[in-house]
């Protein structure tokens, strides 16, 4: 069961990619989608944290996670979701998966664990696998198809892994003083506050569609909610090593559905490039696991 959990969790997360183009070509805009998004997963998980009677984090830890939401989790969810709107969302699916490497770079460094061989290794295949996985949609032969726009997608995916490494580091910190659920309520209301503040300042751009608002709701309660409750579930039951290889589902989810959802093309490049970055995940996890 915590394996099916994990794997749900992770395809629940992988469809996300796909929802947000259908909720694009409706007529919503970035911050729009992202105020909808986490005001709907805010108000689900409030709502279940008061039915549990689970107690809200109070003092120094609350603006911590406050922080954490409108800066870390905030800023990740910006860069993924721009750099949708700009590369295939394949590509960017195996770029946000840099974030377990960098991860391991920023722990070694702020939380002070080691980097072992083993993470060394890790680290030198996941940025081979991010040269091959990035050189064809940035390379000569992508000029003709909207080079830069493409070049600035794959920047912004390259930024959302970074930005999710911090939110990942500082979370591992403050993971020692809060409990998951309600870490995860704060988050997910604090980012659902900037993105009200900046879809209202700039006017929002609704959904056209009853698709479109279908897969904002989606991806509130399906790729949000439902995905950080079964992660935690299986977490439970499988341990983080298993749950962090498994894990990687989630870009094979995103790049298959692409395919099929939306017809987008993926080199073999890219495919090898992904692969590496994925061998590079499981052997950090072996490595968390030793």
């Amino acid at each position: 069961m915590g394996i099916a959990y994990v794997v749900a969790s992770a395809a629940a997360f992988g469809a996300m990619a796909i929802l947000a183009r259908i909720a694009y070509a409706s007529g919503v805009d970035t911050p729009t989608l992202l105020a909808l998004r986490f005001a709907i997963a805010a108000a689900t998980m409030v709502a279940t944290a008061l039915i549990r009677r689970t107690p809200l984090p109070r003092g120094s830890s609350l603006g911590a996670l406050i922080l954490l939401g409108a800066l870390g989790y905030g800023g990740q969810a910006f860069s993924f979701f721009t750099a949708l709107t700009l590369a295939p969302a394949g590509v960017v699916a195996l770029l946000l998966y840099l974030h377990p490497a960098l991860v391991a770079l920023l722990a070694a460094f702020f939380l002070h664990e080691r980097l072992t061989r083993v993470k060394a290794w890790a680290l030198a295949i996941a940025l081979a696998g991010t040269v091959l996985t990035i050189a064809p949609a940035v390379g000569p032969s992508a000029a003709d198809e909207g080079g830069a726009r493409i070049a600035a997608g794959v920047g912004f995916a390259i930024a959302a892994a970074v930005f999710y490494s911090f939110y990942i580091v500082a979370g591992a910190w403050l993971g020692r003083l809060v409990a998951p659920w309600p870490m995860s309520t704060i988050v997910i209301a604090s980012a659902a506050a900037v993105f009200a503040v900046a879809a209202v300042s700039r006017g929002p751009a609704w959904p056209q569609s009853a698709a479109g608002w279908l897969a904002v709701l989606a991806i509130a309660l399906v790729s949000t909610v439902a995905a950080i409750t079964l992660y935690f579930a299986g977490l439970e039951r499988v341990g983080p090593t298993r749950a962090a290889t498994l894990s990687t589902f989630e870009p094979v989810v995103t790049v298959t559905l692409a395919a099929l959802v939306l017809d987008e093309a993926i080199a073999p490049m890219q495919i090898a490039g992904g692969a590496l970055i994925l061998v590079a995940v499981a052997l950090l996890a072996r490595a968390g696991a030793r």
